[in-house]
């Protein structure tokens, strides 16, 4: 393998430090030979390594692998353990484990006590598991053990950048891929992906030699696909590989046939990396994989179909050349190959948060910025997942509490772990499994059978108790079935009643509980303060109250996909009474009454008697806050006031200027104006307040000196007006408009800021119209002055345009020449 030439580099560096980065082609024998090699690693004192795989079947494969090369099975001392099956012995030294695993070890043990070394394989994959992982296992590291190796692992990933986030060095090996010929068969449809793919394999076996490795988006076209090649009765072995496909069907596709066929591998990109499939030649690639995404209809994450990146479509050209030298046949354009992404999107970057921040709250970490990321959390999403924790009860005061706790045991999203343990006190836990496992899945009904999750429940009972399930149905059965293990629960097909399941709804989705508008018309006010409609001539649509499960939560209406109806007696311990005093910013008054709600739903309102009036005051502080541009007067003057000193700030950083800009001001309105906000009770009262005079009051009296000399509003011409500057929030030149027969005899131009900077001078004509911009007006008399003057003599004859500017005096209004009676 040519990864063993860097060993001795990758002990001598693992000697001095405590992360490495390690890059190497696939082929390289990295996934195997680096961990065997450091067992024997001085440094980790005997202790165990841990090396996360990002898929089950390549951390089984790998497993095996290992332990083959040591002439020892499974669970010796190499071991593996992925989702419901574990091959961990006692002697067991180097276990592969998959991500949700680490995560759960971290938390069991901080510290992870008796591991040496963790390995993050195929890190470029850079799933949210892999991310919190890696940043968890930094802080155990940084705070507790100094001691554990990190290792990062890759075929393809941003070096530089990694190298310098982790301060760690880079051991690269060359690999020993041969080339890959790529050819390029034009743009495909996304939608005819299982029809293209089919032809183009069997182009593929008509002009190249040796197995096909075909990379599809998922299982649906993979079975298409399979379908089409089959009807074609190629002499030549067809092989599915996903990743819930049965061990000994994935064993199948990995091994050369064993009659010696041609085989055509039909793959997700679970064959991009870690597993070597004998016999491939030729790559098939479709260009498109399944992600996970946060889809806001269902509050949970979802595959979803995308482009892959140009690093993935290496990854996936790169498996032709193993052998010998290959070919790979790439379903798009070379146009397209230029606009792909260099790297595929971090998914902790477009994922829901809702799992890693309660991971952190178990961690003890309250704030994710206490971690160092690779790609940190974008803080909205954040703040979304907080607040659905803190509405589930999972989270107090950002720290996790009991029920939490129970919550982040449980193997899945924290909505669906909070209807689970719900359901055990209710006692329906065999609905809570069905249901959760519809949830999870895509819809097996489909629009047309409108939007009563009941009938799902009641289709997936009907058919499992006459043990005919159709395959979608399978698929969530086999779902609900995993529940039913987690939680010891038995299995039931009696009848459903569908306020039990709008109440196990609420327990997810306590956000979307929705009643019905005045008037119905198929409308919904939701609790987290949206609308949504429900088709009109759904059975649903005339209900009272709904607990909804997807939706289309899209700017203005909002449209429900599945949903359940709710008792409204069921709802009595989530009414709360709320005092709520607020602007009200369509009739502009201030509005405090008492409410009986769920979330933004009102059941009652009455007024409030005699409300707090520091509760008065905060209201229009946070109306000021989000419009006060619209609800203060915000003036020429007081505009000119803000520019002035934002200009200062600019021009003087070292002086203590504050920034005045509007959006500062709304924000930090309560410090400078809550003194003239006592007797506020309606718009109108808000513009008689004076801005400018309060305004300059809430400077520090020696900047207001320091405002008037260095900046003053009006500057004295020649004439004896005192003319206003216009003064720019950017810190340019501030504008002198004046006429130009006021600044007559004025030889140089005015300067501000103590006389560093000059004024830009905009000289206008008897009827303000201006004739010349200038920041030189010495230059202006002695050069252009002259020529300005013939256009004036024509335009405006009764006034005086003298042939020495400098000697002339300078007048307000006009002054006739010499020769008029």
């Amino acid at each position: 393998m040519p990864v063993v030439t860097i060993l001795d580099d990758i002990r001598e560096k693992l000697q001095k430090q405590n992360t490495l980065i390690v890059n190497a082609p696939p082929g390289a024998g990295k996934s195997t030979i680096v961990p065997l090699d450091l067992l024997n690693l001085q440094e980790l004192n005997g202790q165990k390594i841990i090396m996360l795989e990002p898929r089950r079947l390549a951390a089984r494969t790998i497993a095996e692998r290992m332990a083959s090369l040591l002439g020892e099975e499974v669970g010796e001392t190499v071991g593996y353990r992925i989702r419901f099956e574990n091959r961990i012995g006692k002697k067991t030294r180097i276990e592969v484990v998959t991500e949700g695993i680490l995560t759960r070890m971290l938390h069991a043990d901080n510290s992870l006590e008796g591991v040496g070394a963790v390995i993050f394989d195929e890190f470029h994959e850079r799933s949210i598991f892999a991310d919190v992982a890696l940043a968890l296992c930094r802080e155990a590291q940084q705070i507790l053990r100094p001691d554990l190796r990190i290792v990062v692992m890759s075929a393809t990933l941003n070096l530089p950048q990694l190298s310098e986030i982790l301060q760690a060095p880079v051991v690269q090996s060359q690999g020993r891929q041969f080339p890959v010929e790529i050819s390029y068969t034009g743009e495909n449809d996304v939608r005819m992906l299982p029809e293209l793919a089919a032809q183009t394999v069997i182009r593929a076996i008509r002009e190249q030699e040796g197995d096909i490795l075909t990379f599809l988006p998922g299982e649906g076209e993979i079975r298409k696909c399979e379908k089409i090649l089959q009807d074609e009765r190629l002499p030549v072995e067809i092989h599915p590989l996903y990743g819930m496909l049965p061990k000994n069907k994935q064993l199948a596709a990995i091994f050369q046939s064993k009659q010696g066929k041609r085989k055509i591998i039909l793959a997700t990109s679970i064959a991009e990396t870690s597993l070597t499939i004998e016999g491939v030649k030729v790559v098939v690639d479709c260009g498109y994989a399944r992600t996970s995404r946060f889809d806001p209809r269902s509050g949970l994450s979802r595959l979803e179909t995308v482009q892959i990146s140009k690093d993935s479509a290496d990854q996936r050209a790169g498996r032709a050349g193993r052998l010998g030298p290959g070919v790979c046949y790439r379903m798009w354009s070379r146009a397209t190959q230029e606009q792909l992404a260099e790297h595929r999107t971090p998914e902790i970057i477009e994922a829901d948060l809702a799992d890693l921040v309660l991971d952190l709250a178990q961690w003890g970490i309250t704030d994710p910025n206490q971690l160092s990321w690779l790609s940190p959390p974008p803080k909205g999403a954040v703040l979304q997942a907080s607040e659905l924790l803190h509405n589930l009860d999972a989270l107090e005061g950002s720290k996790i509490t009991p029920l939490g706790k129970e919550l982040h045991r449980l193997p899945c999203h924290p909505r669906i772990a909070h209807m689970l343990i719900m359901a055990q006190k209710e006692g329906n836990v065999a609905l809570a499994t069905d249901l959760a496992a519809v949830l999870e899945e895509r819809d097996p009904l489909g629009k047309e059978a409108g939007i009563d999750i009941n009938l799902r429940i009641e289709a997936l009972r009907k058919q499992r108790a006459e043990n005919r399930l159709s395959k979608k149905l399978n698929r969530i059965e086999k779902v609900a079935e995993s529940y039913r293990q987690i939680i010891n629960c038995k299995i039931s097909n009696e009848a459903v009643n569908p306020y039990e399941t709008g109440l196990l709804l609420v327990y997810a989705y306590p956000e979307r509980i929705a009643c019905a508008r005045v008037g119905n018309n198929a409308q919904f006010q939701l609790a987290n303060g949206s609308i949504a409609m429900a088709g009109h001539r759904d059975d649903l649509a005339h209900e009272s109250w709904l607990a909804v499960a997807h939706l289309n939560a899209r700017e203005g209406m909002g449209t429900i996909f599945l949903a359940s109806p709710l008792n409204p007696t069921d709802l009595a311990p989530l009414v709360k009474t709320r005092e709520v005093i607020n602007w009200d910013s369509k009739k502009g008054t201030l509005n405090a009454v008492s409410e009986l709600r769920i979330g933004s739903i009102v059941l009652q309102s009455k007024p409030l008697p005699n409300p707090d009036p520091s509760l008065l005051q905060q209201a229009i502080t946070d109306a000021i806050k989000k419009d006060g541009e619209h609800l203060l007067n915000f003036s020429e003057e007081v505009v000119q006031w803000q520019n002035r000193i934002l200009s200062l700030r600019k021009w003087n950083p070292e002086q203590n200027w504050p920034d005045v800009s509007t959006a500062v001001l709304l924000h930090s309105n309560q410090e400078w104006l809550s003194p003239y906000l006592q007797n506020i009770r309606k718009a109108d009262d808000l513009k008689k307040i004076d801005l400018l005079n309060v305004l300059q009051y809430s400077l520090e009296t020696e900047l207001q000196t320091k405002l008037n000399e260095l900046a003053p509003a009006r500057l004295n011409v020649p004439s004896g007006s005192a003319i206003k500057l216009q003064y720019q929030p950017n810190g340019a030149a501030p504008v002198l408009a004046v006429r130009l027969q006021e600044v007559f005899g004025l030889a140089d131009t005015p300067k501000v800021n103590g006389g560093k900077l000059g004024v830009l001078m905009h000289l206008l004509s008897p009827g303000f119209k201006p004739v010349q911009v200038t920041s030189d007006l010495r230059s202006f008399w002695n050069n252009t002055y002259f020529e300005v003057k013939k256009e004036l003599k024509r335009r405006y004859p009764k006034h005086a345009w003298p042939d020495d500017p400098w000697t002339e005096e300078a007048v307000r209004g006009v002054k006739r020449r010499k020769n008029d009676n």
